[in-house]
């Protein structure tokens, strides 16, 4: 291994980011939402794991996660991970800004 590999690595630089998208109605519509997001990500050369869960496990997955995914309006729980809407990613309409919104919280 090279000196600058080993830097790479230590510096935390190849930390894989976890997202996890959830729907109020199983894992179909997240599990859509989630490849979506995960092969956008692919496309921007952004490195990520993107899971769908049931909105039951929430509690469960969020707790492990860089970022939040939902499907539905859930606005009197809050979370300690950013939340962004997936709703753009089924509809495409508004999808670049928040594909833009997901990169730059990855990137924050």
């Amino acid at each position: 291994m090279t000196e600058e590999y080993i830097d790479y690595l230590t510096k935390g630089v190849c930390v894989l980011k976890r997202i996890i998208v959830a729907c109020g109605s199983g894992v179909a519509t997240s599990q859509t939402v989630a490849s979506k997001v995960a092969d956008l990500l692919e496309q921007r050369g952004i490195d990520a794991e993107v899971e769908a869960v049931d909105i039951k496990s929430l509690d469960t997955y969020i707790k492990n996660c860089d970022l939040y995914i939902s499907i539905t309006p859930n606005t009197s729980t809050k979370f300690d991970v950013p939340v962004i809407s997936g709703i753009p990613f089924l509809t495409g309409m508004g999808m670049n800004e928040a594909l833009e919104e997901v990169e730059k919280t990855l990137k924050g």
